[in-house]
């Protein structure tokens, strides 16, 4: 019995190990603030561990991910109200954060810094989303998630899922392109005598 937890201890170290960086990311793009992201992995993990002499070890990060989106849903229910988070305070702005979360580790300098930078761009333009637009967003797309396990995670239909993933992609478009291409304000409506 002794060894057996040790191995299944030592397999769920291992598992932790690869799926944290994934899983803080997903968790950080669910609410925008780096300690909930924390928090929220950990409970994932607590709640993967409890069950990991049942379930299958090539599905671990799936159901994890799973537990992750569920906590976040009760949590939220809990406390009905959501805060967008100010990213210019919270250590991600400009890439100053602690983790180093690009996908290639790999990368020249000014690749990392040009991803630091796109990765910035994208974290802000998700937090002008709303919430249900947000998780579907991050879940389809960042996470590489399909639309019926989107729509069981979240608890809501493949026909929402599909929604609210085209107009979450619209407005990152817009947000994106209003960002890169700003419009000029329309000064016509001043005229001579509204200036005195």
């Amino acid at each position: 019995m002794r060894a057996s937890k040790a191995t299944r201890d030592e397999s769920f170290s291992a598992f932790m190990a690869g799926a944290g960086p994934a899983l803080l990311r997903t968790a950080w793009f669910l609410t925008g603030d780096t300690d909930r992201a924390q928090e929220l992995t950990q409970a994932a993990f607590v709640k993967t561990y409890v069950v990991w002499h049942k379930i299958d070890h090539a599905t671990a990060l799936a159901y994890a991910r799973r537990c992750l989106v569920n906590h976040k849903i009760d949590v939220w229910r809990a406390t009905r109200h959501e805060v967008v988070a100010d990213l210019t305070s919270s250590g991600f702005e400009h890439g100053t954060a602690s983790h180093s979360w690009s996908r290639s580790e790999s990368q020249s300098r000014d690749g990392a810094v040009a991803t630091s930078d796109h990765r910035d761009d994208l974290v802000r333009r998700l937090s002008r989303l709303p919430e249900q637009q947000r998780k579907v967003v991050v879940l389809r797309y960042y996470a590489d998630q399909s639309e019926a396990s989107v729509a069981e995670a979240l608890g809501i239909t493949v026909g929402s899922v599909k929604s609210a993933a085209s107009r979450g992609l619209a407005a990152l478009r817009q947000h994106a392109e209003a960002e890169t291409h700003p419009q000029p304000h329309d000064n016509s409506a001043i005229t001579e005598g509204s200036l005195q």
